[in-house]
């Protein structure tokens, strides 16, 4: 359910008055889609970090090292474009995405945690961010529409996801033709809240996606990858797990 705000119903045409649909008319239909159950797809067959934080570091320090800049050039982002910022916290990518895209552009903030996702939710409204809506998504599927966005941001949260190959495959549903996967991490190993690049291209690699690009971060140990869909969607029992 989107948190920001709520359009403004339009008049249809021909009655000369004012509709309004009921929210749990919407919501009862899109949980009519057919989609598996997380017990169809593989386990993680690694460790898992915790959520241990709702804010990576002090966002001072992050822009003394020019960290959004830098992934955002890196992804590519431009006026106009439709990004989801999926694990978004508190927001420090989300309000830096916000001005890029611009008026015409669309940032979608997700987290699965509620009272993050509240925060989230005040600090828009108090930013005046009429381009960026709030949702909360579930651990193993971030709920985005389909076909709706040009990048998919994954900021220093996919070592923490439980069910990470139910989690890419609903995902890659969200993504426009074209469309690019960024994924930030730490070059450590998972228990250390990081994610190896192998692990990370053999995971996605296993729901059909390729890397594109990859380039180390300035000042730390951390990177950026790029992905694309490059092979068909596999079914939730032909996904071959990394081991």
């Amino acid at each position: 359910m989107l948190i920001k705000r709520v359009a403004k119903p339009s008049p249809i045409k021909g009655t000369g008055s004012m509709v309004l649909i009921p929210a749990l008319v919407i919501l009862a239909l899109a949980a009519c889609r057919a989609e598996p159950q997380t017990a169809a797809f593989p386990d993680a067959n690694r460790a898992v970090a915790p959520i241990v934080s709702d804010s990576f570091s002090t966002e001072d320090a992050r822009d003394r090292l020019g960290e959004a800049e830098e992934v955002m050039a890196f992804g590519g982002v431009g006026a106009g474009m439709s990004i989801a910022d999926i694990g978004a916290g508190e927001g420090y990518y989300t309000v830096r995405l916000s001005p890029i895209v611009g008026p015409r552009g669309r940032v979608l903030a997700q987290d699965i945690v509620p009272s993050t996702r509240d925060k989230l939710v005040q600090r828009v409204q108090r930013g005046g961010l009429d381009n960026v809506s709030v949702r909360l998504g579930k651990p193993d599927d971030p709920m985005l529409p389909a076909g709706s966005f040009d990048r998919i941001f994954l900021v220093h949260m996919y070592h923490e996801v439980e069910q990470p190959y139910a989690f890419l495959w609903h995902l890659r549903d969200g993504l426009k033709p074209g469309g690019e996967v960024i994924v930030v991490d730490a070059d450590r190993p998972v228990q250390r809240h990081g994610m190896p690049p192998s692990q990370l291209g053999c995971e996605l690699g296993a729901i059909g996606f390729e890397i594109v690009r990859l380039e180390r971060l300035t000042g730390s140990d951390s990177y950026a990858a790029a992905f694309r869909a490059a092979r068909p969607r596999p079914l939730p029992a032909a996904i071959k797990p990394c081991r």
